[in-house]
């Protein structure tokens, strides 16, 4: 009978583990307002907003920070993200690309590549 208490207990515990945390096939859901803090490799810092909409895997909304207001668009799947646009300043197109991990319901990380040339790590906190 011990032996059987023991074997749940230890089964609670070990489930309980991964609860705080997206796991790989959970089903996530980044829709709504979130604010980045990114730091750029060559000491660049900025602080943009986007608004996030999820249907299934596709992610559609918008980016507004120092590249002005931009349409984002990429996918969800389990606990990765990867989403983007593209604006023009001074007659170059800028490619963004931001890829990045679901920790959380309200916290995200990950890295930003400006056309594959500029580089920086951000973190995402979702607005309540």
């Amino acid at each position: 009978m011990n032996n059987h208490l023991i074997a749940i207990f230890l089964i609670g515990l070990i489930a309980s583990f991964g609860a705080g945390s997206p796991r790989a096939g959970a089903a996530v859901d980044i829709s709504g307002t979130w604010v980045f803090s990114v730091d750029l490799d060559d000491g660049g810092h900025g602080d943009p907003t986007f608004v996030l909409k999820q249907e299934g895997e596709k992610v559609t909304g918008t980016y507004s920070g120092p590249l002005g207001e931009q349409k984002v668009t990429g996918t969800v799947n389990a606990n990765k993200a990867v989403f983007g646009f593209e604006a023009s300043r001074d007659g170059e197109t800028i490619k963004a690309t931001y890829t990045g991990t679901i920790e959380s319901a309200t916290r995200m990380t990950g890295t930003v590549a400006f056309n594959d040339v500029a580089r920086g790590k951000w973190t995402g906190t979702r607005k309540p």
